[in-house]
């Protein structure tokens, strides 16, 4: 069946219980804000509702357009990115000792959010023009290696690991689904693992905090341990049913930090126990398996890198948060998608949902495939 083609059509095709999903991801974040708020609507609580329903528009006009117009914009969307990192270096805001931040007044916007989908985007378009065949010639691998490399590096220099490595996982998803053979990884991997001890050095001192605390968790728990012991603490203190809505003590006694961003799963499973957890996992777990298939059923490469790459970028989001907060990894400052509080993280979790939404409604557009290169 072909895609719908008037707007008001696309509309009605949209899979809204996806929608549905990400409103309730979106509720159960704002009866978190309110709790941490001391049980009331703080300006900056209620500011997260608002975003939601300011953003949501813009959400449903992406899932509306043309699949080629989407691709038309992914290498110019990149450049824009490229450019606002550029503009965070000189102006930039700096806070969590990275400056990643450009203050618009309504929003603290951060660029490096946005190059992760920019950056999907433009790989995805590159290997839909490419020939499947021609994937791991050497020298077509290094435009895509570039479109990688100068975004990550420059996000690296903010300094901002967390969504550097993001940006990588996403990247590395688009280009093995794309056909790059696996040894290219293997390779890659161990030359990481090799460089590892010469990296040390370079790091900062808040970075190697982050590593050595998370190696043992014990050797400063009144200072660079603090965050991840009171964290384990809250989730461990929730049991099965939690201690109550707005009776969680770890976070309103303020012994939680960050507990309106990265550690608002702690909150969660402190009031509302292991079954609060497992009801937003599960939420999670239908949007990422929803968009795997998505990337399954798309007609067109294009379509099915972007939806690859995108299912990684959330997957990522959600594992890294709540493995930091439980311990399994280290403290990287990543907040947890629609749920912890901050504009830009929900302004690149609606645009990426979006965009599969959009794939969803053209996935039976195989969208002319490319002329292959010689």
């Amino acid at each position: 069946m072909s895609a719908p083609r008037s707007i008001p059509d696309r509309l009605q095709h949209i899979a809204w219980p996806i929608v549905g999903v990400l409103a309730a991801l979106t509720g159960i974040g704002l009866t978190l804000l309110y709790s941490v708020a001391g049980g009331n609507w703080a300006p900056w609580a209620s500011n997260q509702a608002i975003r939601f329903l300011a953003i949501l528009p813009l959400m449903l006009a992406i899932a509306a357009l043309d699949l080629r117009r989407l691709l038309a914009v992914a290498y110019p969307a990149l450049l824009v990115c490229l450019l606002l990192l550029v503009v965070v270096a000189v102006l930039g805001h700096t806070a969590g000792g990275a400056q990643s931040w450009l203050n618009l007044g309504f929003i603290r916007l951060q660029p490096s959010e946005l190059t992760k989908i920019a950056l999907v985007l433009a790989l995805a378009r590159y290997y839909h023009q490419l020939a499947r065949v021609h994937v791991n010639d050497a020298h077509r691998l290094i435009p895509a290696l570039v479109l990688v490399g100068v975004p990550t590096l420059v996000v690296l220099v903010q300094p901002d690991l967390g969504t550097a490595v993001l940006m990588l996982a996403a990247s590395a998803a688009v280009m093995f689904l794309a056909g790059l053979n696996k040894w290219w990884f293997i390779g890659s991997f161990g030359a990481v693992a090799a460089a590892g001890p010469l990296a040390w050095p370079f790091l900062l001192p808040h970075q190697k905090n982050r590593v050595l605390t998370f190696l043992n968790p014990e050797r400063d728990p009144l200072g660079a341990g603090y965050h991840i012991t009171q964290s384990k603490i809250a989730i461990g203190s929730g049991g099965l049913l939690g201690k109550g809505y707005l009776e969680g003590t770890q976070s309103h006694l303020k012994f939680l930090p960050e507990i309106q961003t990265d550690f608002i799963f702690a909150v969660l499973v402190e009031e509302w126990g292991w079954i609060g957890g497992v009801v937003l996992l599960a939420l999670y777990g239908i949007l990422i398996g929803w968009s795997l298939w998505v990337a399954v059923t798309a007609q067109s490469q294009f379509g099915r890198l972007v939806a690859a790459g995108l299912s990684a970028t959330i997957f990522c989001y959600v594992g890294v948060n709540m493995g930091m907060v439980t311990g399994l990894l280290p403290v990287v400052g990543i907040p947890l998608p629609m749920v912890s509080y901050g504009g830009s993280s929900m302004l690149t979790m609606m645009i990426a949902t979006g965009l599969l939404l959009n794939i969803a409604l053209n996935r039976d557009d195989p969208l002319s495939e490319r002329t292959r290169p010689a």
